[in-house]
């Protein structure tokens, strides 16, 4: 699959197939998410591999997300703010979300391309899940995601919004790349 049938076919997935994902793909799609840009070439995220039943059973609980618990596997991505909030004391926290969201991107795209599936859950309750993990409080818990094999082939996305909605040229509201000057022409009116 080519980056943009990724980009257009990847969807939020909520119901999984009985079918057990190779842990080694999920890994190669947390690899992926290595290769996201960060501020400094540091890295402050951690991401933790959940296979214990017991364990998705609380994560589905403390996150109000009961298909949770269908999934073999759940990936919760951990970052680790000092990292980022030491070299960069006024803006560190902001560059560490941002960090968050490249890092999760390339990992939901890695995960399309080898045909898995996954919600991006960012509602939860942190300190349960941390209490159910084990995650230190010196760390912020991102988001967590499922994994499994889409019950139903997701149907391909379409863009949030007209291009033309948010997209501007040199200064704010200003939709057009150049004045467009009249052209005289022998077309009919309207072309």
């Amino acid at each position: 699959m080519d980056l943009q049938e990724s980009i257009k076919s990847r969807r939020s997935i909520r119901e999984f197939t009985d079918k057990k994902p190779d842990w080694r793909e999920i890994i190669e799609a947390i690899h992926s998410a290595q290769y996201a840009p960060m501020v400094g070439n540091l890295f402050p995220m951690k991401f933790l591999i959940v296979d214990d039943e017991k364990i998705i059973a609380e994560i589905a609980k403390w996150s109000e997300q009961e298909f949770i618990n269908q999934a073999k596997y759940v990936i919760v991505l951990i970052s680790d703010e000092g990292i980022v909030t030491t070299p960069f004391p006024d803006k560190g926290e902001v560059f560490l979300r941002q960090e968050a969201g490249a890092a999760i991107e390339n990992f939901l795209l890695s995960l399309t391309e080898y045909g898995l599936s996954t919600c991006w859950i960012g509602h939860f309750n942190e300190e349960k899940v941390r209490k159910s993990l084990k995650v230190p409080e010196a760390y912020t818990i991102e988001a967590i995601f499922p994994i499994g094999y889409s019950k139903e082939k997701p149907k391909k996305s379409k863009p949030k919004s007209d291009i033309y909605n948010l997209l501007y040229f040199n200064q704010w509201e200003n939709n057009r790349m150049r004045k467009i000057e009249k052209i005289d022409s022998r077309a009919p009116e309207g072309y």
